[in-house]
């Protein structure tokens, strides 16, 4: 099959349209079902591969990085580097002691480093912050990372979860250094869960920035899965760690089971899958780029690959419009969401 591909904003680079979130890679998934997943990604064409230097996600503070290390032996069994487009993030404490978090100039060029020897490789594709650094000047950060592009190490820079002030405030900084910038944006975004709606996806369409959205199945909860009532199953992002709370807190709520029941019954009557219409339905939003998806065992690819062939009726639009606004305002949360 081929794969869809989309530019990155205004920027040139090219990248599918599906990006395979790896952050399972380590502890929810082992690194032999790991390299099974990544092997139907790569045979699919799926060669986005988006991770971080803080996972695998509800992992502590010593199995930090273990994904990293999983892809970059991935990578030189298969001798495929140049044909991966390869992203990575920095922000999380990975490490004890002074200035292990955060943007500082002091942080991120120890992390890269770290990386860069994790993966395999003498280049990132797409270096991100993780998250904001209320504590760090943007100056600097963005300073920093120019200087890891001006370098080589990095190719683009892009970040992830920012507010739309804090990612509009980062492009005039840029602008006023005459650096490149952040040229993208890594927000959760889902039929359940659609705040970024009212300025980020405007602001990135305006600006010309990618938006690579995350959680487009709500952490699973979109696969229909679950059932109102239901203890959340071992093994899952809802149980997993230092996760758990977070994801349960996020969809494991009566009205988002309902919503789910709902849009699952239309969409089920119509002969499809609800996994491949909520990530079809994240990829035709405005100023979308890429939709990260996760998988704990190859077949799971299946339903997210096929998301390419559904179409919208004016009903299944309704129906996944009225998930979003059956469910009850929740304030707009700030930072990591």
């Amino acid at each position: 099959m081929s794969m869809h591909k989309r530019r990155m904003g205004k920027f040139g680079l090219e990248v599918p349209a599906l990006c395979l979130g790896t952050m399972t890679f380590g502890l929810q998934v082992n690194e032999a079902d790991s390299r099974v997943i990544l092997d139907k990604a790569y045979d699919n064409k799926l060669v986005f591969l988006d991770t971080s230097d803080a996972y695998p996600l509800g992992g502590t503070i010593d199995t930090m990085g273990d994904t990293e290390v999983i892809i970059g032996r991935w990578m030189k069994d298969k001798g495929n580097r140049q044909d991966i487009i390869l992203a990575t993030k920095c922000f999380a404490p990975n490490r004890r002691g002074l200035n292990n978090w955060g943007l500082s100039r002091q942080h991120i060029m120890e992390s890269v480093e770290k990386s860069l020897q994790r993966l395999g490789t003498d280049y990132i594709d797409l270096y991100q912050s993780h998250g904001f650094d209320p504590h760090t000047p943007q100056e600097e950060t963005l300073r920093a990372f120019e200087d890891l592009v001006t370098s080589g190490k990095v190719r683009y820079v892009g970040c992830s979860n920012f507010r739309a002030w804090q990612l509009g405030e980062a492009l005039r900084i840029a602008d006023h250094l005459g650096a490149t910038g952040y040229v993208s944006v890594q927000p959760r975004y889902n039929i359940l869960y659609r705040d970024i709606e009212v300025d980020l996806l405007p602001l990135c369409a305006d600006q010309g920035i990618g938006v690579i959205s995350y959680n487009p199945l709500a952490g699973g909860f979109l696969s229909g899965k679950y059932k109102p009532g239901q203890e959340p199953e071992d093994g899952t992002r809802f149980t997993l760690g230092t996760a758990a709370d977070r994801y349960q807190a996020r969809y494991w709520q009566d009205a988002q089971f309902q919503a789910v029941e709902q849009l699952k019954s239309v969409i089920e009557g119509k002969g499809l899958n609800l996994v491949s219409v909520a990530v079809a339905w994240v990829l035709k939003q405005q100023a979308i780029t890429s939709a990260i998806i996760g998988a704990s065992n190859p077949e799971q690819l299946d339903a997210n690959l096929a998301a390419f062939e559904v179409s919208f009726d004016e009903e299944l639009e309704a129906a996944c419009e009225a998930a979003w606004w059956s469910l009850p305002r929740r304030p707009v949360e700030g930072g990591y969401q």
